[in-house]
């Protein structure tokens, strides 16, 4: 449904995004990840036509943008980083004007206001003004003005930055039903909500795309980190286990009496064995022992891994900005969070 072929941007001599490849098919929720500085939001706005690439093209089903990008507009929906509401506002009063904004006749508007409420849940505060709204009722207002026209498409910039942990599953939740009926691009750092929500990934890093597929796919393919639970009730058993071959980085931490390290081990070879024939030799008294998969945010390190050395890719006004939201919220006299 939507596609980018070699699209590069750049401002003055910065290149923030370079000759970046990728699709996103119908009905996907795609997640979009990079560092800060990677080309994320640049991208997000040249697919949202905020932005025209100085090279290559962004196509909604094989129809350049460009040739037609009120048309384009029309099947999109679109929340940026930082949520362009009016304060002053009633949320009522919002999405009234959102409404007028998009060309919806009255009747339209009251039943398509009508329905994004309903999908945000927002109903209980439509009457109260932004101003005292908490940011995760915000955020829910700015996806009800997102979908309000009924999109194919929407894109989404860090819906959940900001949020505490409770709205974040709340904002997660959303998404998950919003794109059951919408295709997706959704930008963000939180890698629970990228393997709870996305059905693909897209990484990309310095303006370029590295990798593309599911977390299964990606983590499969990456360099090979297991992860090895012990715990054990004996002498020096976070010692002994570091001198295992190929560990990289532990954890441990005292439970009752007991040891318990979380072990990274390079490659795949299975250390299991190894580690029950080291508990009996020291007569440790095993309470678990467990091997797992590498993690996501393990794998988006080891592709991202340059981007400090570079001191990534900000850019000028107009560029790529990773910033927080910089509008004060006021959290006295609010609802309970969303």
């Amino acid at each position: 449904m939507i596609s980018v072929e070699g699209v590069t941007k750049r401002f003055g001599d910065l290149v923030a995004v370079r000759n970046l490849d990728f699709e996103v098919n119908r009905g996907e929720v795609v997640g979009f990840l990079g560092p800060n500085g990677a080309g994320k939001t640049t991208t997000m706005r040249m697919l949202t036509g905020t932005l025209e690439p100085d090279e290559g093209r962004v196509l909604y089903d094989n129809v350049p943008i460009n040739e037609d990008l009120t048309g384009a507009k029309e099947r999109l929906g679109y929340l940026p980083e930082t949520n362009p509401l009016y304060e002053e506002m009633l949320v009522a009063e919002f999405l009234e004007y959102a409404a007028q904004l998009r060309g919806l006749t009255t009747a339209q508007a009251r039943s398509d206001i009508t329905d994004a409420v309903d999908e945000t849940g927002i109903g209980d505060i439509f009457f109260r003004p932004i101003s005292e709204l908490s940011k995760g009722y915000r955020q829910r207002l700015g996806l009800a003005a997102a979908i309000l026209h009924h999109p194919e498409i929407l894109v989404l910039d860090e819906p959940t930055e900001g949020l505490d942990p409770n709205q974040r599953v709340d904002i997660r939740i959303l998404v998950s039903e919003l794109g059951k009926e919408r295709t997706v691009l959704l930008s963000t750092h939180i890698m629970q909500e990228v393997e709870a929500t996305c059905t693909r990934l897209l990484i990309i890093n310095r303006g370029s795309l590295v990798a593309s597929g599911t977390v299964a796919q990606l983590l499969a393919a990456g360099k090979g980190m297991t992860q090895y639970t012990v715990e054990a009730e004996g002498e020096g058993v976070e010692e002994a286990l570091s001198r295992l071959p190929g560990v990289d980085c532990k954890t441990a931490e005292q439970i009752e009496g007991r040891t318990r390290v979380c072990l990274t081990v390079a490659g795949n070879e299975e250390l299991r064995p190894e580690i029950f024939r080291m508990a009996n030799e020291l007569h440790w008294v095993l309470w678990e022992l467990h091997r797992g998969q590498g993690s996501l945010e393990e794998l988006f390190r080891e592709l991202t891994a340059d981007a400090d050395e570079a001191g990534g890719q900000a850019a000028p006004t107009g560029g790529e900005t990773e910033a927080e939201p910089t509008t004060p919220v006021s959290e006295e006299g609010t609802e309970p969070d969303a």
